[in-house]
């Protein structure tokens, strides 16, 4: 039997020493009430509610008189006591006999230094400190009801397998365009890419990153339009692809390329991002293995990660070590982030990340970045997608040999 939204809040909230967890939304201001709340699309919600689930004892639903037809059907089942208002003033006396004196977690994230949590406005927190309580950040609650299920990790499983096989073809036809002497531009491989997806019946959402040379120095490069590089000897490629069945959790992979043999510079910053993914994956395993989950926080990885790469590379490393995965391509779950933001959440049993350092020096004309993605499973971390060892060096030989090289074998 499935339970209700309100005893799944009141399962997350146990062990915490939290009062409760007070959800508030205006018309979509804050998604996360209707995805904890599991409320319909369509719902035709035109005025601000609170929901007040506390750690112990009934639910109870702040709305407006005139939705109350529409609440009593939406909450049916949820265990709840509706409590209807009309004035403001009928709005603050509800709050403040439910919430005074208690601490209470919203989707409120300190200085903003989550923006994937901070959906509450600054006057609605007003109004509930008015009310007497304490506000804490619902961040870590929240994660518990973005857990993928079995089908979930499934259909990632298949999209990985496509990107991969993807950007295998991606990859083979830029090597024997080189070889034969032909041109091979970023929207004819990015086209490779999309029908490969798209025959499996996924989708990318926007068309992938497919970028040469120093179009690699910009990390969210997309070519189109008038931006369609040529390949030429001596430059990099850098594939960034993704790719979800229609409302599963997508696979995000990185793999990088050198039209012919790389250079020593190159080379050296290849080497600098893949060992800062290896650090990252080591420390997860090691930690996780030492602790289980529930001690490591999302920047503790991005700052072994920035570490990793060393002094000559990490001024150019751009952006955060990796990212939640979801539905949405950035999930709203815990990040590999102390640059971007410091986040402070811990990485949840059920959830997945990307682990994806790279550097950017767009004067010396490349860019380089190497993505996995990692199920954060009960019994430890899982890589789900394969793991680039060293740039394919495309042009010369057998392709075979030119992927067995890639992938360390």
């Amino acid at each position: 039997m499935t339970s209700s939204p309100t005893e799944r809040m009141r399962g997350a909230l146990q062990g915490t020493g939290l009062d409760g967890w007070l959800l508030y939304d205006f018309q979509g201001l804050n998604p996360h009430a209707r995805t904890v709340l599991g409320l319909p699309a369509g719902a035709h919600l035109t005025r601000r509610f609170f929901v007040w689930v506390p750690r112990e004892g009934q639910a109870t639903l702040l709305h407006n008189h005139i939705e109350g037809g529409t609440w009593r059907t939406l909450s049916a089942g949820w265990n709840v006591s509706l409590r209807a208002f009309g004035s403001h003033a009928e709005l603050d006396a509800a709050l403040r006999e439910v919430v005074a004196g208690k601490t209470v977690a919203m989707e409120y994230s300190p200085n903003g230094a989550v923006p994937y949590v901070s959906r509450v406005d600054a006057g609605t927190l007003e109004r509930v400190r008015a009310a007497g309580a304490e506000v804490v950040s619902s961040a870590d609650l929240l994660q518990s009801f973005l857990v993928w299920s079995e089908e979930d990790l499934a259909a990632h499983r298949r999209a990985a397998a496509v990107l991969m096989g993807a950007k295998d073809d991606a990859f083979r036809l830029m090597h024997e365009r080189l070889r034969a002497g032909e041109t091979v531009t970023e929207l004819e491989v990015q086209a490779v890419i999309e029908r490969a997806i798209r025959e499996a019946g996924m989708t990318s959402g926007h068309p992938v990153n497919v970028s040469f040379g120093a179009n690699a120095a910009d990390p969210h490069y997309e070519p189109g339009g008038e931006k369609n590089a040529t390949l030429k000897p001596g430059e990099c490629v850098l594939i960034d692809l993704w790719a979800q069945e229609p409302g599963r959790p997508f696979a995000d992979v990185t793999w990088v390329g050198h039209a012919g043999e790389p250079g020593p510079e190159y080379l050296d910053a290849w080497e600098a991002v893949r060992g800062a993914r290896d650090v990252a994956l080591a420390l997860l395993r090691e930690r996780q293995a030492a602790e289980g989950w529930g001690r490591l926080r999302g920047w503790e990885l991005d700052r072994a990660a920035r570490d990793a790469v060393g002094p000559r590379w990490e001024p150019f490393f751009l952006h955060r070590t990796g990212h939640d995965l979801g539905v949405q391509l950035h999930g709203s779950g815990a990040n590999l982030d102390d640059y971007e933001t410091h986040d402070t959440r811990t990485l949840t049993p059920g959830l997945a990340v990307t682990v994806e350092p790279g550097t950017y020096p767009r004067a010396r004309g490349f860019g380089i970045r190497s993505e996995v993605n990692v199920f954060l499973a009960p019994a430890g971390p899982e890589v789900t997608t394969d793991l680039q060892r060293h740039p394919f060096v495309l042009g010369a030989g057998e392709w075979e040999a030119v992927r067995a090289a890639g992938y360390g074998e």
